[in-house]
C-alpha cells in the first residue's frame, strides 16, 4: 500500500499521497486503506513542525550573532525555507479534512 499510494517527500520528511487515479475512481475499500494509512501519517505531522521549528529558532540565535553578511543571507534564507516546509505540512496536515468530505459526498 505504501509504495502504491504514497511517496518519500524529502523535503518535508514524511510520506505524501500519490494518487493516480482520481479519488472518485477509488472504491471504498481503497479510499477507507489510504485514509487510515493518511491518518497515521498525518498524527506525526505536529511533531515534525515543532522540530523545524526548533530549526529555525537555533538558526535566528545564529543569525543574531552573525556579522558575516554573506553567512547572515544563508541563514536567513535557510529559515525562510524552514518556514516554507512548515507551510507546507500545515497544508498536507488539513488534507485529511478535504478526503474526509469527498468521501461522504
Amino acid at each position: 500500500m505504501d509504495h502504491e499510494h504514497f511517496v518519500w517527500n524529502e523535503r518535508l520528511g514524511i510520506h505524501t499521497p500519490l494518487l493516480n487515479y482520481p479519488w472518485d475512481t477509488l472504491d471504498i475499500e481503497t479510499q477507507s486503506l489510504i485514509l487510515s494509512h493518511w491518518e497515521g501519517i498525518r498524527g506525526r505531522i505536529p511533531e515534525r513542525i515543532k522540530q523545524l521549528e526548533r530549526i529555525i529558532v537555533a538558526k535566528q540565535e545564529a543569525l543574531y550573532n552573525e556579522d558575516d553578511f554573506t553567512q547572515s543571507c544563508q541563514l536567513n534564507s535557510e529559515i525562510a525555507e524552514h518556514a516554507s516546509m512548515i507551510v507546507d505540512l500545515h497544508l498536507w496536515y488539513r488534507t485529511q479534512q478535504d478526503l474526509d468530505v469527498k468521501m461522504h459526498h
